[in-house]
Formats: C-alpha cells, sequence, structure tokens
C-alpha cells in the first residue's frame, strides 16, 4: 500500500460521517444504489472502518457485521462476522486502499473472537477477494440490481 494511508476503526462522529460520505460517493452516485438500500438498520451496530490520507482525507471504508447481525446474513453462525460496503474513491483505487481495509475488517473480526468472514462481492471484484484468501460459494444473486456472490475466508 503506497505510505502514508492509514486505517482505523470509526469511533469518532467525524470519522462515521467520512465513512458514509465514502458510500455515497462510491455506492449512491458512481453505482446507483438507492440510499434508502445502502444505509440500512445494521449500521447502527456494526464497526465502521475508515482509511485516510497522512492530510487526512477519507480514502475508503468497510464495515464489519458481528452476532446477531452477522448471523442474519451468514445462515445462523455467530461466530463468522460479515464484512460490507467495503468502498475506495475513485481516485485512491490501486493504491491498495481496499487490501488493506479488508485487512483491518479481519482484525476488527479476530479481536471479536470471530472465526470466518463472510461477504457478498460485486461479481467484477472476486478476483480482488480471491486474491486475500476468500472463496466464492453458492450462485450468483443480485442485490440493489447488481450481480453478487458470497464468499468466505476462515481467520487463523
Amino acid at each position: 500500500m503506497s505510505t502514508g494511508v492509514t486505517c482505523r476503526v470509526a469511533v469518532e462522529a467525524d470519522d462515521l460521517e467520512a465513512c458514509f460520505a465514502v458510500r455515497k460517493e462510491v455506492f449512491v452516485a458512481e453505482q446507483q444504489v438507492p440510499e434508502d438500500l445502502e444505509y440500512d438498520a445494521y449500521d447502527a451496530g456494526a464497526v465502521h472502518v475508515l482509511a485516510v490520507r497522512e492530510d487526512g482525507l477519507p480514502l475508503g471504508t468497510g464495515r464489519l457485521l458481528f452476532g446477531a447481525a452477522a448471523a442474519a446474513k451468514n445462515g445462523g453462525d455467530p461466530e463468522v462476522g460479515a464484512l460490507g460496503r467495503l468502498a475506495v474513491t475513485r481516485a485512491a483505487r490501486g493504491l491498495g486502499v481496499g487490501a488493506a481495509l479488508v485487512r483491518a475488517i479481519e482484525e476488527a473480526a479476530r479481536a471479536r473472537g470471530l472465526t470466518a468472514i463472510d461477504l457478498h462481492a460485486q461479481t467484477h471484484a472476486l478476483g480482488f477477494y480471491e486474491r486475500l484468501g476468500y472463496v466464492v460459494y453458492g450462485p450468483e444473486f443480485p442485490d440493489a440490481g447488481i450481480p453478487h456472490r458470497a464468499m468466505r475466508k476462515p481467520l487463523d
């Protein structure tokens, strides 16, 4: 990853606002996902991770669901987290920000005692997640009109 990029769990209001702003830029504006689908009830209890440049500019975000929220998305296993809403600003793509965010989310999952992470990847991003150790399972399905596949990675 390029130097000068930091990933941190978003706990302060400013960091959370930055996470939602990146999601709005990438999913709502760029990919035309309706806002009422992009922001959901899971946001309140999720662990949000923010990637920022040295000067504080937000570059990307992602979230981790755990416990009952994750179990609702992964078939009922409370030991499996759910990674989602991974977004990197157009200007920061190709710099390793996405991979750094995934690693930070995996660390947050390990810290909560989770044994694996599930995610629903847009089909164009399958290779990205496969390079990070995720394996596809199940059929393709639409989410917000975009084709997705389920993927899982066991955590050490």
